[in-house]
């Protein structure tokens, strides 16, 4: 018996892995994060499956639910929205596993941040402009941010910024980061990303917060923030340039380097 974490992407039952689907596929029980995944998902369980929805669960009936699926001897898959890497609470499920000695395989999703970039219709990260992209939160009931990571220390590096877990503080964001980026800074928020209802918001720091108080969005949206998403007249990348040399294309001048 084997727990399957599986990132099930941003919403789009269509952007979860291949790996995900037949891992899915193939598990008598899943257990999923409720509203945030696609119902569409769901219907890759096998008939009869056990289908248990963890939204109204707290940790210890989660893992109850684990147990009696490996004293059956039946894999689960768990679903997480986005991917497992961010924010998905993953590190406390696995250790409760460890502690019970289940095995469990872990697949990666698509990340929200992806998704709204995406939408967006923008890269992250720009020659000349941005080359980092840093995903935080702001404080929040379920997790405090340590001492160290503050908006003003990650908005100092100039990088382009996607905040989850925020939309509801977003005039308090965009007054931390104005100092640093500029009232006309491009901001963008995106609601639901690759639902059918997805959303975008396009503004700048100084107009953003009232926008989305407008639009009367308070969850499932993403904040990103930067001057990559407004870049235009950036240098291109030396990646493609016809004089960069390279393994797969040898031949240009040896000695430059990428972006």
């Amino acid at each position: 018996m084997t727990v399957h974490f599986i990132g099930a992407g941003p919403g789009a039952a269509d952007l979860i892995t291949v790996r995900g689907r037949d891992r899915i596929a193939a598990c008598p029980v899943c257990l999923h994060a409720g509203s945030l995944v696609a119902p569409e998902i769901l219907g890759w369980c096998p008939p009869g499956a056990r289908i248990v929805d963890t939204a109204p669960l707290d940790l210890d009936a989660i893992v109850a639910e684990i147990e009696a699926a490996h004293a059956l001897g039946q894999d689960v898959a768990r679903l997480h929205s986005g991917d497992l890497s961010i924010w998905s609470a993953l590190a406390e499920q696995m250790r409760r596993l460890d502690r019970l000695g289940i095995p469990y395989t872990v697949t990666p999703g698509v990340p929200a941040f992806a998704a709204a970039a995406a939408l967006l219709r923008r890269e992250l990260t720009v020659p000349g402009v941005a080359q980092s992209v840093v995903l935080t939160r702001t404080p929040g009931r379920a997790s405090a941010m340590p001492e160290r990571e503050t908006l003003a220390a990650f908005a100092a590096t100039g990088a382009t910024l996607a905040l989850h877990l925020s939309i509801h503080v977003t005039d308090t964001v965009a007054a931390e980061l104005m100092p640093f980026y500029g009232a006309h800074c491009p901001a963008a928020v995106v609601f639901r990303a690759s639902w059918p209802d997805e959303r975008v918001i396009a503004g700048t720091l100084a107009t953003i917060a009232a926008q989305v108080a407008e639009a009367g969005i308070e969850r499932t949206a993403l904040i990103l923030v930067g001057p990559a998403l407004g870049a235009e007249g950036f240098r291109e990348s030396a990646l493609y340039a016809a004089d960069y040399d390279r393994r797969f294309r040898p031949g240009g001048a040896v000695g430059t380097e990428p972006a």
